[in-house]
């Protein structure tokens, strides 16, 4: 290779590395900019600004360096790791890279799933999630432009899902998706389309092709379920390899990581701030969908995969707490139906989970206890009352609160749960919580914290 390929390689290598670097002193603005809603400012606000913001560096990685559609490997879209989003304690989000031209197969080998089938749950057995779920769209991740523009009606095409109530499962526990623009001819099995023809939103007049697919596994019992191992293949590309990589490839990945991270920091905090109105500085919407109230929660909403709205089987419902050191938030909630998911977890005001290993900031139906009435109800408060439905603030004055109602099918919306909130003294509590709700001593609860570490531990294990 001659001496002027060379200089020019590190040209460019050199110009990509400086955009990066461009694009991350742009993300880091997020932190302390106002003119892009960040959180007002506390040392713990601002520890955890630069811990959310090194997460998205982990996740720019991975989405630029390690994403190839010909031979794509399923990875966490949200961890430990990289936590935002407002995500969800209870679940493994998970995500990869296709080509809606080729066709890809997905395997996986389950461990006993008797409660997908109605069936009791099997006692102290490894089990599967209590739900999982695959979607099929086309588009960049949701947020990676930075802007709110990508919410609108066809920015992303959804091709499809399969969850529970769908899937073909052997009686062996074996599990498989063919994905692909045209089912087979008398393939009978588990399939999506990636192939849609133009619709009114399409400006090429082409037929749309699914860029990726992602998914959640929703765990319940975290004491005996385990992750469901995913594996998928093009079928095009098994037994090839990949080109090497060059410099007009690394070059591309360094501007599309910048990219990521800076877009991905830009919006949440624009979509808090202006679609959630979680600094109340956009006034009251009339029918109150999106507002997240303080100490309150907004009119439960569905997801919309189209517009990048979460899991599309959702109901959720949302608000803030802020609570002082002798406050408590007693939350109570109905529903109707037979959700295949319920929970309930806290975030900061970056969107991020709080530590859901070592403190109880999340709960789901199978850890909270609910009563003959058929009524949930939690207190969420800094300080533990001693109660099994608690929820620990982890000593955050401020944050978020999420609830989540999952159906294979989303009922008609008069059906959809009913929550209310209200700021009470701690000491108060037993005021509002019935005699028949567990307490739990401090050793009892230092018995479900230890089955918590172990669970996450196990979730994100890398080898």
């Amino acid at each position: 290779m001659d001496n002027q390929t060379i200089k020019q390689d590190k040209a460019e290598l050199n110009a990509a590395w400086d955009e990066l670097i461009a694009e991350l002193q742009c993300a880091r603005q997020a932190i302390d900019d106002p003119a892009l809603f960040p959180p007002e400012a506390s040392s713990r606000v601002l520890a955890e600004g630069y811990r959310y913001l090194a997460g998205f560096l982990h996740h720019g990685v991975e989405r630029t360096f390690h994403e190839d559609a010909d031979f794509p490997v399923f990875r966490n879209a949200l961890s430990v790791i990289n936590k935002s989003t407002i995500e969800n304690p209870d679940a493994i989000y998970f995500y990869a890279p296709i080509d809606g031209r080729q066709q890809y197969e997905v395997t996986a080998q389950l461990d006993n799933f008797d409660h997908w089938q109605g069936k009791p749950r099997a006692a102290d057995q490894v089990q599967a999630p209590q739900y999982l779920i695959f979607e099929v769209a086309d588009g960049p991740m949701s947020g990676d432009t930075g802007e709110l523009t990508e919410l609108a009606k066809g920015f992303r095409t959804s091709f499809g899902r399969l969850d529970n109530a769908d899937l073909i499962v052997s009686d062996e526990g074996e599990l498989r998706i063919l994905l692909g623009p045209e089912k087979p001819a008398g393939y009978e099995g588990n399939f999506i389309c990636t192939r849609k023809p133009p619709n009114q939103y399409s400006k090429d007049g082409l037929d749309r092709f699914a860029t990726y697919i992602s998914g959640r596994q929703l765990f319940y019992d975290w004491k005996n379920e385990q992750s469901v191992a995913l594996s998928i293949q093009s079928i095009d590309h098994i037994g090839q390899h990949p080109a090497p990589l060059t410099p007009v490839k690394t070059a591309d990945h360094l501007r599309r990581m910048g990219a990521v991270i800076r877009g991905q920091m830009h919006f949440w905090l624009n979509f808090y701030d202006k679609v959630l109105n979680v600094h109340g500085s956009h006034g009251q919407p009339e029918d109150g969908r999106f507002f997240f109230p303080v100490n309150g929660y907004n009119r439960p909403n569905a997801a919309s995969g189209d517009t990048g709205g979460g899991m599309s089987t959702n109901v959720y419902a949302g608000g803030m707490y802020e609570l002082a050191d002798d406050e408590a938030l007693y939350i109570e909630a109905t529903y109707t139906g037979s959700p295949i998911y319920v929970s309930v977890h806290l975030g900061n005001l970056w969107g991020e989970s709080p530590d859901y290993a070592n403190h109880q900031s999340s709960l789901n139906l199978f850890q909270m206890y609910m009563g003959d009435d058929r009524v949930q109800r939690w207190i969420v408060s800094h300080r533990d009352p001693g109660i099994q439905n608690w929820l620990d603030t982890t000593g955050l004055p401020k944050g978020f609160l999420s609830h989540r109602w999952a159906y294979s099918e989303i009922p008609p919306e008069s059906e959809w749960p009913v929550i209310e909130a209200k700021k009470i003294k701690l000491t108060d509590v037993d005021h509002y919580i019935p005699a028949d709700m567990p307490r739990l001593s401090k050793a009892e609860r230092g018995q479900s914290i230890g089955i918590r570490q172990a669970h996450v531990q196990r979730r994100y294990r890398s080898f």
